[in-house]
């Protein structure tokens, strides 16, 4: 394992002991809580963001509906006051008025029915256009994140972030909003007809609204609760699996199976028991508010019924049938919101989840210092340009005497003075670390897991930033040079290989996008690739998987080393590149690498000794320090801890 690795393990997610990991959640909890108007403003305001126009449709849409249903519950009591009792008291058998009014309520249903399909088709486009923008600025967002992130957090509840919590406020767009605006819009409409029909049942139902608001604020918010914790059993959850299925055969070959699954059984408990008690809150609301609409129906049918016989309050038989129509009208909003509860809970969870990670400090990068392609004239004299010439310098902010740029030419000159570093504030991994390799030199790094020779190559990388101490690449300190066209300068071979799902060709490529196709082919050959590449069915174009299932771990490791060479960089890290072939082919791959680590500065993190062996320098690491130093007759003769590695562990490590 390399040290960087060890190290990760080391750290909490929260970036520190067990206290401080507990007191994070807490307070994200806290944060949830306190900060759910402001989760929901910024959520709705990405409607503002180029979806305006639909979503103003959408609402007049829903407007309309409201208003349609308000006057069709009027209807009722025009029907009974204006023609059926009419007719009753003369005995006529005209229905020529009561045909006339029921089509026009017809068109008035009809037109209700065009304005629900249109408000949820905006909705729709709407709520997908939101998501669409919030996973683009998620994803870019993820593009700037510091590797300390990904090294702190679990890839799977990053990956729930895209998912499940962005799906959540898809559906708290697309169906709770429009139907929470609704029911606003149709409580008021109904609450103005209510008033003018009789204000004494209003009083009524006002009372019943209100026994129905507290009993929503009371099992709403126990189901709040739980659904904010069931959004972080979820991504603990996933963060598992994703974990079980890349560790799938680590489990097998240990046969852990039985393990692995007591382990998910604990954290799918605890989901089932968050996600039950959310549920069993959240689903008694509907229930106990149509129970609470049922009784308030005959109450009213009662009152209202004593109300018309004594002929007090001017309260007609059809005003009495209209209201009872408006009093369910009124209360099932009212329930419709309680039970969107659960939806804009989880969604408002989701959301802050989301804007969490969009909130996280990205990387800084204060250099200024570029790379750029040059040419070199006879004099030594070098001009910028666009084309690529093989000749990199650094081209500095500051500007000569004459006005012209400064450029420094890339040499592949890399010191480390009295470096200090840790992963963990107050816990530091590497200790006074001074070192240099001058242009062309390799330089090697041996010693035990966990000594601090991966964490070397990262700070070099800039993927940490150091503590104390200074790294000066071409007498240019490394903080100063803009991190893009400082990792573009550096090729990097890891241990653990990764590959992306396509052709092999664009997997090659991926060192440098404008690579020709004999460039590519070169490159291959190079890391002695090409001969199992030709043997593919399609070649150069046979499509593999993001895993490279298809093939073997040393055939992967082949490809992230072509993909290297071909990205051509002066200055190389090979991470233990060689350490997943056998050894017949790392003989083939050491040659094919020597011609390719010719002219270059090359650091090699290797376990076998006999790879390193025509290094120019050899650093031994034990705890984070350098102990040994020299090349490989210097060490051996000092007969210290290099020498012990290999007469000692030869035979095991080869």
């Amino acid at each position: 394992m390399s040290q960087d690795s060890s190290n990760r393990q080391a750290q909490p997610a929260g970036g520190g002991g067990p206290g401080r990991g507990g007191n994070a959640a807490a307070q994200g909890r806290i944060r949830i809580e306190k900060g759910s108007g402001k989760t929901a403003k910024r959520l709705l305001s990405y409607i503002g963001k180029g979806h305006s126009i639909p979503f103003v449709l959408a609402l007049v849409c829903i407007g309309l509906d409201a208003f349609i249903s308000t006057k069709a519950s009027l209807f009722l009591g025009v029907v009974i006051d204006d023609y059926i009792k009419p007719m009753e008291e003369a005995g006529s058998r005209d229905f020529s008025g009561l045909l006339h009014a029921i089509l026009m309520m017809a068109c008035l249903y009809l037109a209700g029915v065009l304005c629900i399909l249109a408000y949820n088709q905006l909705m729709i486009r709407v709520s997908h256009g939101v998501l669409y923008s919030i996973r683009g600025e998620l994803f870019s967002k993820m593009q700037e994140l510091p590797i300390r992130y990904f090294d702190t957090h679990p890839y799977g509840d990053t990956m729930s972030r895209f998912t499940n919590d962005t799906d959540s406020m898809r559906q708290m767009l697309s169906q709770t909003v429009p139907q929470v605006f609704s029911a606003i819009l149709t409580v008021t409409f109904v609450f103005i007809a209510m008033v003018r029909l009789s204000l004494a049942l209003t009083g009524v139902e006002i009372l019943v609204v209100i026994v129905m608001y507290l009993i929503t604020m009371t099992v709403g918010g126990m189901s709040a609760k739980y659904f904010k914790t069931r959004s972080k059993s979820l991504g603990a959850m996933n963060a598992y699996i994703e974990e079980m299925i890349n560790g799938q055969k680590v489990v097998k070959v240990f046969c852990h199976e039985d393990e692995a699954k007591a382990g998910f059984d604990v954290k799918n408990d605890d989901l089932r028991v968050q996600t039950t008690r959310a549920n069993s809150y959240s689903n008694i609301l509907g229930p106990i508010m149509n129970n609470i609409g049922n009784i308030q129906y005959v109450v009213i049918a009662i009152v209202g019924g004593a109300i018309a016989i004594s002929g007090r309050f001017s309260l007609t038989l059809g005003a009495l049938a209209s209201f009872l129509v408006l009093s369910k009208n009124f209360s099932r909003p009212v329930s419709m919101i309680s039970q969107q509860i659960n939806s804009i809970v989880m969604a408002l969870a989701g959301a802050q989840r989301v804007f969490d990670l969009m909130d996280e400090k990205p990387e800084v990068d204060e250099g200024k210092v570029t790379l750029v392609n040059v040419a070199i004239a006879e004099d030594g004299s070098m001009t910028e340009t666009e084309e690529r010439t093989e000749h990199w310098a650094w081209k500095l902010p500051s500007e000569d005497a004459d006005g012209h740029p400064r450029y420094v030419k890339l040499a592949g000159d890399v010191r480390m003075s009295s470096v200090d570093f840790g992963y963990v504030e107050g816990k530091t991994v590497l200790h006074d670390i001074s070192l240099f390799a001058k242009p062309g030199q390799k330089i090697a790094f041996v010693g035990s897991t966990g000594a601090g020779k991966t964490t070397i190559t990262n700070l070099i990388n800039r993927f940490y930033d150091i503590e104390d101490g200074k790294i000066r690449y071409d007498g240019i300190n490394i903080n100063d040079i803009r991190k893009d066209d400082l990792r573009r300068s550096l090729g990097m071979v890891l241990q653990e290989t990764n590959l992306f799902t396509g052709t092999i060709m664009d997997n090659i490529r991926y060192g440098r996008p404008d690579a020709t196709d004999e460039e590519v082919y070169a490159a291959a050959k190079l890391a002695n690739a090409d001969y199992f590449i030709s043997r593919l069915p399609e070649g150069y174009q046979t499509v593999i998987s993001g895993t490279g299932s298809q093939l073997s771990q040393g055939q992967c490791q082949l490809l992230s080393i072509a993909r290297c060479a071909v990205a051509d960089p002066p200055v190389m890290i090979l991470d233990e590149a060689t350490s997943s072939v056998d050894t017949r082919t790392e003989s083939l791959i050491q040659k094919g690498m020597d011609k390719l680590m010719e002219g270059r500065t090359v650091f090699v993190i290797a376990h076998r000794l006999s790879t390193i062996q025509n290094s120019n320098a050899i650093m031994v690491m034990e705890h984070g320090r350098i102990i040994e130093r020299g090349d490989h007759e210097e060490l051996m003769a000092l007969k210290g801890r290099y020498y012990q590695l290999y007469t000692g562990n030869q035979i095991a490590e080869a």
